[in-house]
């Protein structure tokens, strides 16, 4: 499970008001105080980072608010009770706008650049197209992030600093699952506006509550994702499968079901737990935590080899 894309020899440091190098955060269970084994489970949450840099900002012609459009906001908190239950919590600590982990290494629109781009620099793909490559041109809603060309080594030390070691420690914590349960399986953490955008196939229509991605059946076995969609239907929510979202780079990227590595993406949809406009939690930000600590606990009895692979 590693990364296509060659490893540079320069050496590169984050943005110096990012509070971690590198600019993540992970909890496994014994950080907070878990006496028991950890389980084979791991939670990542990859669009949760809300550090700006003032560097970033000063590329953007974009309000800070409208900035945070892209954010999962908050979604780290609600998956806060998984190291106290045996699993561990991977969270990037910078945005998405910044630089998006659930994408490729290197994908990036070269219209953003000042100059050519490298040959191992993937140019096209719908994700790109739709300005939203690893370096986004857009936040969501379409408004264009920056004002001018920026310069390949500006992607290249938010790749460096902030894509590559997320994945090296994810890489890490599934390859320790594994070893000590016999089988991984990895829960990616995401929301998505209540709403389908212009760009969508579901524009203007309302989503789901929550939207299970397993990559059209190939990232899991079916019986867990009907497992956990009876139990968040048992929580009152309406569920749906890879519609409009299957599963990011992330999902796919993980699962190696010959290898005993399975993944699942989770989107709750936003005016659940948080006035999408504000960017603040909402009243019901206490009942889908509740919910997720549920779905943490369902999800760790379930990752076994005898379930996931019998």
């Amino acid at each position: 499970m590693t990364s296509s894309a060659p490893i540079k020899a320069r050496v590169f440091r984050p943005d110096p008001e990012f509070p971690a190098d590198p600019p993540l955060r992970v909890t496994r269970p014994v950080d907070v105080g878990y006496q028991g084994a950890a389980s084979a489970l791991v939670l990542s949450s990859p669009h949760s980072g809300d550090i700006y840099p003032a560097s970033f900002k000063a590329y953007s012609q974009l309000d800070p608010l409208t900035l945070r459009r892209s954010e999962d906001a908050f979604i780290h908190e609600l998956y806060i009770d998984g190291p106290s239950r045996g699993a561990p919590l991977l969270e990037a600590l910078f945005p998405r706008a910044y630089c998006d982990p659930n994408r490729s290494a290197y994908e990036l629109d070269p219209g953003m650049f000042d100059t050519p781009l490298p040959p191992h620099v993937v140019t096209e793909s719908s994700k790109i197209g739709a300005g939203l490559g690893t370096i986004a041109r857009v936040v969501a809603g379409g408004l264009e992030i920056y004002k001018s060309k920026i310069p390949f080594a500006e992607a290249e030390r938010r790749v460096e600093t902030c894509w590559r070691p997320y994945h090296n420690m994810l890489e890490q914590l599934l390859r320790d699952a594994r070893a000590q349960h016999g089988v991984a399986l990895l829960l990616d953490c995401h929301s998505m506006p209540s709403v389908g955008g212009n760009n969508m196939p579901d524009a203007g229509q309302r989503r789901a509550d929550m939207v299970l991605g397993d990559f059209h059946g190939t990232s899991c076995p079916a019986r867990l994702v009907e497992r956990v969609e009876g139990y968040l239907a048992s929580c009152g929510f309406g569920v749906a499968r890879n519609k409009p979202y299957a599963g990011g780079y992330i999902t796919q990227h993980y699962a190696r079901r010959d290898q005993s590595y399975f993944t699942l993406q989770l989107e709750i949809n936003r005016d659940l737990y948080m006035d999408e406009a504000k960017i603040v939690k909402s009243a019901g930000f206490a009942r889908v935590q509740r919910a997720m600590t549920g779905l943490i606990e369902l999800l760790i009895a379930s990752a076994t080899p005898d379930f996931l692979q019998g």
